[in-house]
């Protein structure tokens, strides 16, 4: 019988198993997935058209195959379908947007806002059909109930809200990058420990038969990249 793993440190180890594609298809692969996430926008015009639960978990899923700081996986993903509690939910953040856009928010940023056609009116939190809002968490606990304090957490949990919008997009689904800050009233209204803390809030459904999205451009691969070959 083979060998299916070794212990190192203690702990098992087994073989990776890579699919073993040729140049030609790697390729077309990098090629088409490139095409299908540069379709991919920032929608803020939702349907309230239902989209099932599972689906929903199953983009979950893949968030949480992101690799994080010595594999703690410090997030939450919180689904919300109630309609109550997404509306309390716009409530809370159009205060918090409100104080922003008037108060917060200087000049130059709300010039560059502009474009986007953005402002304090949140109704994508009420008709979206599920609302994601992915918390950090910042320390965990023990056993013993004693305070251990999360790696490189920010970091992890960017990655995952990365691979939620790509699971989002690739499901046919839209959604928005929404970050009310500050975003404490997420933990209250939805009850979670002290250990978490908001990181991001996404409505996710179908776009509305009226949507509009900016006519905008992304930089292109010269201007995001270094070749040092």
């Amino acid at each position: 019988m083979a060998d299916t793993g070794k212990l190192i440190n203690g702990f098992k180890h087994i073989p990776y198993s890579s699919e073993n594609i040729s140049l030609e298809e790697m390729l077309q692969r990098s090629a088409q997935f490139y095409e299908a996430l540069n379709s991919r926008r920032s929608v803020r015009h939702f349907s309230n058209k239902n989209i099932p639960e599972e689906v929903i978990m199953n983009i979950i899923r893949t968030a949480g195959t992101a690799p994080s700081g010595a594999h703690k996986q410090p997030w939450k993903f919180c689904a919300v379908s109630n309609q109550e509690l997404k509306s309390e939910i716009r409530r809370a953040a159009e205060k918090e947007e409100q104080e922003n856009y008037n108060n917060r928010m200087s000049e130059r940023w709300l010039k560059d806002l502009a474009p986007l056609g953005t402002d304090t009116n949140k109704e994508f939190l009420e008709i979206a059909p599920w609302l994601i809002i992915v918390f950090k968490e910042v320390y965990e606990f023990d056993e013993s109930g004693d305070k251990h304090n999360n790696y490189y957490v920010n970091e992890s949990v960017g990655i995952a809200c990365g691979m939620l919008i790509s699971a989002i997009h690739n499901a046919g689904l839209v959604t928005l990058t929404h970050t009310p800050s500050p975003m404490n009233f997420l933990a209250k209204l939805l009850k979670r420990p002290v250990n978490e803390r908001a990181f991001l809030l996404l409505p996710v459904g179908y776009a509305s038969d009226k949507a509009l999205v900016p006519d905008i451009d992304r930089k292109e691969l010269v201007e995001i990249s270094e070749f040092y070959k």
